[in-house]
């Protein structure tokens, strides 16, 4: 087996491998499913502390009551959310610009459901006690309809656990931001110790059956971006090792998150009832009559730069793409550039791979004009194996000296193609989580037909055309490649289109639409290198 050619299989299987993971092993399932409105979407034991770590508080055992407290409606050009004035828990926030599907008449998405209610989004949680269950609560402030720039208030005051709980929430006109700030006041003649913590909570934002898309906690501390999607590990729960900059729950194109003004506040998560619920804490150590402010900002939207850039403590870094994500990134702008010029992101993604192919191009001729040589060599590597059949060294030591005169590097043909791998990667995770690929059309329906086709490129190929195409594309691209030497890789790499083809067929029609444009580029650039060599 030559070198040449372990290096082509070794990098077709880590692909392979790559690719197939997430198909292969699924995400454990819920073991209850809850009524979901986004479609692309009791107390327990505090851990003991370590090292002078603050406890984390526990989530209550009383679950809310949507039907009881006034309702205070806040109406902004980007959503239309409903709190309510028991407690402040956050009853609704629907997002203006973004559908359930993309079926006429659908549904703004909502990101708060009636299941994730029963866990109190927004409402604050002292000492392991829910507030909004507690005592009576007062409102100064009523509905607000905030222009774009505008800004409103509410005010909630409410006594629990012998301290006075005064909660200022500010929205904004034109941003998904809520500002909290919360004035806590001892009104008892002895010092007050406790925990006071802020919550969000949801049910997944993302389809069961959605492997490309899950439902995620996550959390920056340190710098560090965490991310954890282990539904076995969030049933028993999470907690930051150190102080959160912000914390949230997210899938690939919304997000659900608090950014505490405090840098002590750690952040805790658990999934509970097929709700995620995820809580920033601190400590509050109160004299007699004293008072003390926390603050700590909301998110409610979607995952884009110009949304989250506003946010403070980083909270853009939610929009991580992976290892290569100092590569994914630019290629996301660029991609976005295109498509302010052309208006179908699907038009602009090909764009972009014919932009990146001609970028490879004195790489790819490079790797072609190896592959060349080393397809004219078959005949005479076929007669060593043969004459050194019982002799694996000197076999090696005849192939080498081949090499060496006709002045051809093995891994001559392998070695650009290593080098575009991590673009490969890098743009596989853009165009992943590229919330502009939710809902955006690229060929809406089968040509000559009402059928609806490519109209959702972040959603799979629902006739199957493209992934089929895609793999008779790389089946043509082997047939035009030098056939391999050994019969085991022969019958190994025979099977890759197959194996691609059937892992494709659930893949966003974008990141399909992709591949499939870069193989018949591939197969264009192969058959000028074979017409140029004859």
């Amino acid at each position: 087996m030559d070198s040449n050619k372990r290096v082509i299989l070794a990098v077709s299987l880590s692909l392979l491998v790559l690719l197939g993971w997430n198909y292969m092993f699924p995400p454990v399932t819920p073991l209850e499913t809850a009524p979901q409105n986004i479609t692309s979407p009791n107390q327990t034991e505090a851990p003991a502390p370590q090292d002078g770590t603050p406890v984390m508080p526990s989530s209550p055992t009383v679950q809310f009551a949507p039907s009881t407290g006034e309702k205070i409606s806040i109406e902004t050009p980007l959503y239309h959310a409903v709190i309510n004035a028991s407690g402040g828990v956050l009853e609704s926030f629907e997002l203006k610009d973004y559908k359930e599907t993309i079926d006429p008449g659908a549904k703004n998405i909502d990101l708060v459901t009636a299941q994730s209610v029963t866990k109190a989004p927004m409402g604050l949680i002292w000492n392991s006690m829910p507030t909004w269950a507690q005592g009576e609560w007062t409102v100064q402030g009523g509905d607000l309809d905030l222009s774009d720039g505008q800004s409103g208030t509410i005010q909630l005051s409410g006594v629990v656990g012998g301290v006075q709980m005064d909660r200022v929430l500010t929205f904004t006109g034109g941003t998904y931001e809520v500002k909290e700030e919360v004035k806590i006041t001892n009104v008892t003649a002895a010092q007050v110790q406790g925990h006071l913590a802020f919550s969000v909570s949801s049910v997944p934002l993302t389809a069961e059956s959605d492997k490309y898309n899950m439902t995620k906690i996550a959390y920056m501390a340190a710098g560090s971006l965490t991310e954890e999607d282990s539904q076995k590990d969030l049933q028993i729960g999470v907690e930051s090792p150190t102080p959160a900059q912000w914390g949230g729950i997210e899938s690939n194109y919304f997000l659900l998150a608090m950014v505490p003004t405090s840098s002590d506040m750690f952040a805790r998560a658990k999934l509970e009832d097929n709700v995620y619920r995820m809580t920033v804490a601190d400590q509050v150590l109160l004299d007699p009559g004293i008072t003390q402010l926390r603050t700590v900002s909301y998110y409610f939207g979607p995952k884009t730069d110009k949304d989250l850039a506003i946010m403070p403590k980083d909270l853009k870094g939610s929009m991580h793409y992976g290892f290569f994500d100092i590569i994914a990134k630019p290629l996301n702008q660029f991609l976005k550039f295109l498509y302010g010029y052309v208006g179908n992101y699907g038009i602009a993604i090909i764009i972009l791979t014919i932009i990146i192919k001609l970028l490879f191009w004195p790489l790819s001729h490079k790797s072609y004009k190896s592959m060349e040589q080393m397809k004219k060599l078959q005949p005479m590597m076929a007669k060593i194996r043969e004459k050194y059949a019982d002799d694996r060294e000197k076999m090696n030591s005849e192939i080498m000296q081949l090499y060496k005169t006709y002045k051809v590097n093995p891994a001559g043909g392998c070695v650009p193609m290593l080098l575009q791998i991590p673009v490969f990667f890098a743009l596989y995770q853009a165009l992943l989580g590229a919330i502009e690929l939710r809902h955006a059309a690229f060929i809406p329906t089968l040509p000559f037909t009402d059928l609806v086709w490519l109209a959702d490129l972040s959603a799979k190929d629902p006739y199957y055309i493209t992934p089929l195409i895609m793999g008779a594309t790389m089946f043509l691209q082997q047939r035009l490649s030098p056939p391999m030497g050994d019969p085991m890789q022969a019958k190994i790499m025979m099977f890759m289109p197959v194996i691609f083809t059937f892992l494709f067929l659930n893949f966003p029609s974008g990141l399909v639409v992709y591949w499939l444009i870069n193989n018949l580029l591939s197969i264009a650039q192969q058959s000028y290198m074979i017409k140029k060599s004859k």
